[in-house]
């Protein structure tokens, strides 16, 4: 399967390194397999006079501060349509920075293409280091996740759990030069190309995030100078609604809806490649 995987992305010709890292689980070694496949910074297309952002990798939505020490999410893994859209890609997750900095940390679910065979797995990256699929994990469309990064002392700590099966991991990192500003619940467009570029798009249907969808409590929320709030508690100035559309026509690829009452949950409807 990876192999194909490879051929399909057309990117670095080489294979997969397998290291043993602790999971989550216990102290019981579990394999992860490193990807050449990257989740990285938003790319921004534009900010449109109603205050919302757009950008050619990232949907959905993003708070911005200083000093953030954690982040929560939950989402439905979401089934895909590849008789519509064969050989392409899309990610779920939650994280801290990347926003307007060049750090990521973060976890979460592929729902991906395979020709027209599809693919779901669970994943975490400190980028720009390399992500690393979690084998641990066995994901379905209509798992139910939750996830979380949280910073102490000089070290970022991802746990994802399929709250479906019960199952959970958890990894520890440093991160040279994170700066903890911003927090994020994405729909991302995947990198990369043979030429660096970002993937297409898979027809994931509609991405549902947040304790509406899940029933998992306190998400989506984030932890800013001691004060954990849901996104729609930071306010406007400092919450952003990024829709993705294609970097060369500006058409929408997929579009966050407003927030929901409680302002944690929202939904992101996939419109094109």
């Amino acid at each position: 399967m990876l192999s194909n995987r490879l051929g399909i992305l057309g990117v670095l010709a080489l294979l997969p390194a397998v290291v043993q890292v602790g999971s989550g689980l216990g102290s019981r070694p579990t394999t992860t397999r490193i990807f050449p496949r990257r989740h990285g910074p938003m790319q921004l297309h534009e900010r449109r006079s109603d205050g919302t952002t757009t950008s050619t990798n990232w949907s959905g939505y993003a708070v911005t501060g200083s000093s953030f020490t954690e982040v929560q999410g939950s989402w439905v893994v979401p089934s895909v349509t590849c008789s519509v859209t064969p050989n392409t890609y899309s990610s779920f997750w939650v994280g801290l920075d990347g926003y307007s900095s060049n750090t990521v940390e973060q976890t979460g679910t592929d729902s991906d293409c395979e020709g027209t065979t599809p693919v779901y797995y669970a994943w975490y990256e400190f980028y720009p280091q390399n992500m690393f699929e979690i084998s641990s994990l066995s994901i379905k469309a209509g798992d139910k996740m939750s996830a979380s990064v949280v910073y102490s002392g000089s070290e970022f700590t991802v746990t994802i759990t399929d709250t479906t099966t019960g199952k959970s991991y958890t990894k520890s990192s440093s991160v040279h030069k994170a700066q903890r500003t911003s927090a994020e619940w994405i729909v991302e467009a995947p990198c990369c190309t043979r030429r660096g570029g970002i993937l297409p798009l898979a027809d994931f249907g509609t991405a549902s995030l947040g304790f509406t969808y899940t029933s998992v409590t306190s998400t989506n929320d984030a932890t800013e100078n001691g004060a954990t709030e849901s996104i729609g508690a930071f306010g406007s100035k400092v919450w952003e609604l990024i829709t993705m559309v294609n970097g060369t026509t500006g058409a929408n690829e997929a579009v966050p809806s407003p927030l929901s009452a409680d302002g944690s949950s929202f939904q992101v409807v996939w419109k094109s490649e």
